[in-house]
């Protein structure tokens, strides 16, 4: 299911039209940025510039006032010729969610303004290593002077070597949560870029130190207070990078075998451009991809309707938090995208691999570049990991557990093989419940 094949909306369409040029402009070097590692930083400008910073922003405060899944379609675009620059914006927009649909005061709508300006945010929550269960080390604490210092040190810290500001998950003095946007240009936050994954090479995705960095009080936020369906936008924002990888692997495939011109010995035709099997697998690749295509788009209006739902309770002076049609959309829309994550990453790894296929070993030439495609998607599938998410799909539909209320694993104190065998407990009675969207079960 190409961009051209889902089904017709006026308003998405009127939003891209002027962004697709820029992207057709941005996917002209990517292979060789890519290649080069070189950062896609003036790329980013030219999405500034068109305006896609400030699609999240209500007209009201100047900007678009795009829906999520408006947002998360042009992701996939722009995933198609670029993931890596795509992968940037995840972090940023998210935010600016946050901020949009917060309590509105002038401190949201001046940051916003500003993001949608082009002052990029990255990420800083995740921390390593720390197993599951385990409290996060980084700590804001109250400045004498006014204000708060925040230090320790983070990874998966995507998008850090484009920001202007980061997201920090930190605790405070009392062992609450609280978010601090730290200014990246302050002399005690130090950027490593130092990923060292095999994909998504060029996302700052590594390591950022913060040493005793002051944060002005408006800049420090209640975790709690964050947008409650976060995880979904987490996760979503990952299919739609998957969804244009896959959609890339398949141009690409289609290019290298039109251009191939010699076959194989065991093979039907003497021009592979005829062989039925090599056709076969182009084929194979395609439905993969319109297999993930179809999920993922099928998801998106649970999620939207969500968005709806949380906005209406918050123009209306209301509380989210005890509305139970709210909490119904968040446990509905939370196993749909559980439910996607499955049928995209599963269709996307196997499209990057079998695109292989129909091209011999000259498809395996490092000038094509074909071998990206599954490093990046293989990356991303490992955030999140689908096999947990299938686990709670399951447990939902058996046992009626909703999504919302599981817990975290703690450390096991006592050895498997000396426990005691009488005592027999479930995870559920004897971990912390998670908080969605809580830096357990986002990762950056």
């Amino acid at each position: 299911m190409c961009p051209s094949e889902i089904p017709a909306d006026d308003r998405y369409d009127d939003l891209i039209a002027p962004l697709r040029p820029v992207i057709e402009r941005i996917g002209a070097d990517a292979l060789e940025r890519e290649q080069a590692e070189r950062p896609a930083t003036e790329q980013l400008g030219w999405l500034v510039h068109a305006g896609f910073s400030r699609w999240l922003t209500p007209t009201a405060w100047g900007g678009a006032g795009a829906r999520l899944s408006d947002l998360f379609r042009a992701i996939a675009e722009i995933a198609e010729v670029d993931p890596n620059l795509a992968h940037v914006w995840r972090n940023h927009f998210s935010f600016v969610e946050d901020r949009v649909h917060a309590e509105g005061t002038a401190f949201d709508r001046h940051v916003v303004e500003r993001l949608g300006n082009g002052e990029i945010v990255g990420g800083g929550w995740s921390e390593t290593p720390n197993a599951a269960g385990e409290r996060i080390t980084t700590t804001a604490r109250r400045d004498p002077d006014g204000g708060w210092r925040v230090s320790g040190a983070k990874f998966y810290s995507t998008g850090s070597i484009y920001a202007r500001w980061v997201t920090v998950m930190a605790l405070d003095e009392t062992g609450d949560q609280v978010v601090a946007l730290v200014d990246a240009e302050d002399p005690g936050v130090t950027i490593g870029d130092d990923w060292d994954g095999f994909g998504q090479r060029i996302t700052g995705s590594g390591s950022v130190r913060y040493t005793d960095v002051h944060v002005p009080d408006e800049r420090v936020l209640p975790f709690a207070t964050r947008y409650p369906y976060q995880e979904q936008y987490y996760q979503t924002f990952m299919h739609a990078i998957l969804v244009g990888i896959g959609r890339a692997a398949l141009r690409d495939g289609v290019d290298a075998l039109r251009a191939r011109a010699r076959g194989h010995h065991n093979g039907t035709e003497v021009r592979p451009t005829d062989d039925p099997e090599l056709l076969a697998a182009i084929g194979t690749v395609a439905a993969r991809v319109y297999a993930a295509d179809a999920a993922f788009v099928a998801s998106l209006g649970s999620i939207d309707a969500v968005v709806s739902r949380h906005a209406e309770l918050r123009a209306a002076g209301a509380d989210p938090t005890s509305d139970e049609l709210l909490r119904a959309g968040l446990e509905r829309s939370w196993i749909t995208v559980a439910q996607a994550q499955t049928v995209v990453t599963d269709a996307v790894l196997d499209a990057t691999t079998l695109v292989f296929d129909a091209l011999g070993s000259s498809g395996t030439f490092r000038s094509l570049g074909l071998d990206r495609h599954w490093r990046n998607a293989r990356t991303l599938s490992s955030h999140n990991p689908r096999v947990h998410k299938r686990r709670i799909v399951g447990d939902h539909l058996v046992n009626g557990a909703s999504p919302l209320d599981r817990s975290e694993p703690r450390a096991r104190t006592t050895p498997r093989e000396t426990a005691d065998p009488g005592a027999r407990t479930t995870p559920r009675e004897t971990a912390d419940p998670v908080t969605p969207g809580s830096a357990a079960t986002t990762s950056s």
